[in-house]
């Protein structure tokens, strides 16, 4: 069988594959020849606990901080890995239903997500990484997190900034 991948979207966690699903994104891409995207998809979107609005204020400042970080290590990715600035995207969202969502937009041949190791029902795959293997209309490549990857600080952050 003989694949013809032209388009490849990276959906990148940021929180904790630090570079081996994104190095195994750009192999491939090199070995394909074909155009390397980056996703990333905010999810934390505080909702109202009540008709009335949010139960906790939300703190504007470290809202922004938290987000102008995250724009930062989306910057530093798409950087690393050579990827045009107009093929990185940060969206809000369910990050399976964006991720699939842009894949059909921008005609994606492979989709490249990583897998966390789990226990139980959660043993296969992620909820993202499912949710996107049986929504997508491309080929979905889920690489597995390595345990020690999935341990360390992402991106040489404390955990104290984890988003």
């Amino acid at each position: 069988m003989t694949y013809n991948y032209r388009q490849i979207l990276l959906a990148a966690d940021l929180s904790d594959e630090r570079d081996h699903v994104p190095r195994q994104a750009k192999h491939l891409a090199q070995t394909f020849h074909a155009d390397l995207s980056v996703i990333h998809v905010l999810d934390n979107i505080p909702m109202p606990d009540t008709a009335y609005g949010t139960a906790v204020p939300l703190n504007q400042d470290s809202s922004y901080e938290m987000l102008e970080t995250v724009k930062s290590r989306l910057k530093q990715l798409g950087d690393e890995l050579g990827i045009d600035p107009s093929h990185r995207w940060m969206v809000w969202g369910v990050p399976g239903e964006e991720i699939v969502r842009l894949a059909e937009q921008e005609r994606i041949d492979l989709i490249i997500v990583g897998s966390h190791a789990r226990h139980g029902l959660g043993l296969l795959l992620g909820s993202t990484a499912s949710s996107v293997l049986h929504h997508a209309k491309c080929d979905v490549l889920a690489i597995r997190l390595p345990d020690e990857v999935a341990r360390e600080q992402p991106w040489g952050q404390p955990s104290s900034q984890r988003i």
